[in-house]
């Protein structure tokens, strides 16, 4: 974790110190109230004031998170479905991290979002993590629309269920991970997922 959040705040404060601020402190020296204080709900005040800017936001949501805070959750998840990746890794820690009930079933409904499928890979990853009762089925879905086409371009969705089905040992997935062995890229990881769950 100390290497995600070193990684995190290096990126955040990049962004901070392009930010001239408007009528207030610069984003340098809000970056570093945020990181430093101990306030939650200071951080929480962050996540609903109007015309927050995006690093800041995410700096609070994932400190709240962190700290177990459920607060942070909404912001969370739409940070988790972000077309930056990099804010998706983040979230999808934090959210991990934070235990709210919701989060398996947030997960869940991101991970098989057809509209959204290029932003899935977080969801999924996060969903394996939590092993949570939704995981299984939800991973199987998504598998199963992605071996729908045999040229579906989201292949690395489709290890990221493979490798998960395999990590949750669910016998549920054997049928799905069966189907997965005949995909060049997939071959491997299934038949390993499979004999996780014993059935190879």
């Amino acid at each position: 974790m100390d290497d995600e959040l070193r990684a995190l705040t290096e990126r955040l404060r990049k962004e901070a110190a392009q930010d001239p601020g408007s009528s207030g402190p610069s984003g340098a020296t809000r970056f570093e109230r945020l990181r430093s204080t101990d306030d939650l709900d200071e951080l929480a005040e962050v996540l609903t004031a109007p015309q927050q800017p995006l690093w800041a936001r995410e700096l609070a949501a994932f400190r709240l998170g962190c700290a177990g805070e459920r607060r942070a959750f909404e912001s969370l998840v739409l940070l988790l479905n972000h077309r930056d990746p990099e804010r998706c890794a983040s979230a999808a820690q934090a959210l991990a991290r934070l235990g709210d009930p919701r989060t398996a079933r947030a997960a869940a409904a991101l991970a098989t979002n057809e509209l959204r499928v290029a932003y899935a890979l977080h969801p999924v990853r996060l969903l394996t993590a939590l092993r949570a009762p939704e995981s299984a089925p939800a991973l199987i879905t998504a598998l199963k629309r992605r071996l729908s086409s045999p040229h579906d371009p989201y292949w690395r969705i489709a290890l990221a269920c493979v490798e998960g089905l395999g990590a949750l040992a669910d016998k549920r997935a054997v049928a799905v991970l069966d189907a997965a062995r005949t995909h060049p890229r997939l071959a491997a990881a299934a038949v390993a997922a499979l004999a996780r769950i014993g059935e190879r």
